[in-house]
């Protein structure tokens, strides 16, 4: 399957068993002791136009087909359905810590928190879930302690830093040190791709200045009063902020947009679509 990858250092890895395709970031499959996964559209029991892989209740998917799909790419990435947790996401910076009584929330059960966009552990095998399909996802891994956490962050999510609500929690709750965390930024669209209005821009402009702010966001050339954000470059600056080194922070090499034949985009299908999902869990 041909991918359309952003110019520079491939980031990701594309693997694929039993029929289940997924990227993996090899910076993080060197950690022996880590599971990692984020699913593509290529697999999975859903009709058009979900796209076969649909790991989301919200898009109008059976939830019978949704466990299903849920139970295949468990198997096919080695990490069991019954262990994972998904966040339950609705734009904030809010991030919880989640332990062995929540496995299965989301998916197999109700869950017992809500508006959550981040999630924490420090406990093996529970496997930290959240939804995409085109905003940003987090991985975090602090491999001193032993500590992971991953957060869905779209332009909201963001401009609310939910990055440094995600490192505090991670310090405060944890003993953790941003010194010592890997971070991967996960496949979501590119500042390319990514049009927003002035109201957003304007949110951003106020968040970075300078150079920063040349990174983050640049003038559309398609349409009066658009910009160009790119929320992956946004994300990385925050953690730098929050003490991640630099050389720790991997970027994605793949736009969702770019590959809506790979990957669930919204912006690409004006809404009809499935959703991904980021896996992160401790296997020790």
């Amino acid at each position: 399957m041909k991918v359309k990858r952003r110019p520079g250092v491939i980031t990701t890895e594309l693997k694929k068993k039993d029929g289940t395709a997924w990227i993996e970031y090899p910076e993080l499959e060197k950690i022996r002791w880590l599971r990692h996964a984020f699913s593509t559209r290529t697999g999975g029991v859903s009709p058009a136009p979900y796209g076969g892989m649909n790991l989301s209740f919200t898009v109008g998917d059976s939830s019978g087909n949704v466990r299903e799909n849920f139970r295949l790419f468990g198997e096919a990435a080695g990490i069991p359905a019954e262990d994972m947790v998904l966040a339950h996401q609705t734009h904030t910076s809010n991030v919880i810590s989640v332990g062995s009584r929540h496995r299965g929330m989301g998916i197999f059960s109700e869950r017992d928190f809500h508006d959550v966009d981040g999630l924490v552990t420090d406990e093996p095998d529970v496997c930290l879930v959240t939804s995409h399909a085109d905003c940003v996802p987090l991985f975090f891994v602090d491999t001193v302690h032993h500590v992971i956490a991953l957060a869905h962050a779209g332009w909201r999510g963001t401009a609310g830093d939910i990055c440094g609500n995600t490192v505090a929690l991670m310090e405060q709750d944890y003993g953790c040190n941003a010194a010592d965390i890997t971070a991967c930024i996960g496949p979501c669209v590119c500042g390319e791709c990514y049009e927003v209005g002035a109201e957003v821009a304007d949110t951003f402009s106020g968040m970075f200045h300078g150079p920063e702010r040349e990174q983050v966001l640049h003038m559309s050339g398609t349409a009066s009063g658009k910009y160009l954000l790119d929320l992956a470059q946004a994300n990385r600056l925050l953690m730098m902020r929050h003490g991640i080194p630099p050389e720790r922070i991997i970027l994605p090499d793949l736009c969702t947009r770019c590959n809506a034949h790979l990957l669930h985009s919204h912006r690409a299908t004006g809404g009809r679509r499935g959703g991904m999902c980021a896996f992160l869990m401790l296997h020790e």
